[in-house]
């Protein structure tokens, strides 16, 4: 299934109360930063997150998905619906989050 660039849209547009929020192109999909840290992407129209500890604290019934063959295990986000749900998701997972490798 081809990424729908409107479905990214909508995703941005639900993030767009955090600062430093952006995404970059890979492979047909998405991958989203918040303040320059991976925490998410979009792939196959699914909103998917890292599976950090605080994550799976705030979304204890979601379920684990595959973002594309030979990745790992990632929480998906089924309440998309909600701004303020997210913003306090991708807040609260970002110091969990590793720090990008210097290049």
């Amino acid at each position: 299934m081809a990424l729908s660039k409107d479905y990214l849209d909508f995703i941005l547009e639900q993030l767009s109360e955090l600062d430093e929020i952006s995404h970059r192109a890979m492979m047909g999909e998405y991958v989203l930063y918040y303040r320059g840290k991976v925490f998410g992407g979009i792939y196959d129209d699914r909103f998917l997150v890292k599976p950090t500890k605080t994550a799976k604290a705030m979304m204890p019934e979601a379920d684990l998905e595959l973002p594309y063959d030979g990745a790992k295990e990632m929480i998906l986000v089924d309440d998309v619906e909600n701004k303020e749900f997210l913003r306090e998701l991708v807040e609260a997972m970002y110091e969990e989050l590793p720090t990008p490798k210097k290049k």
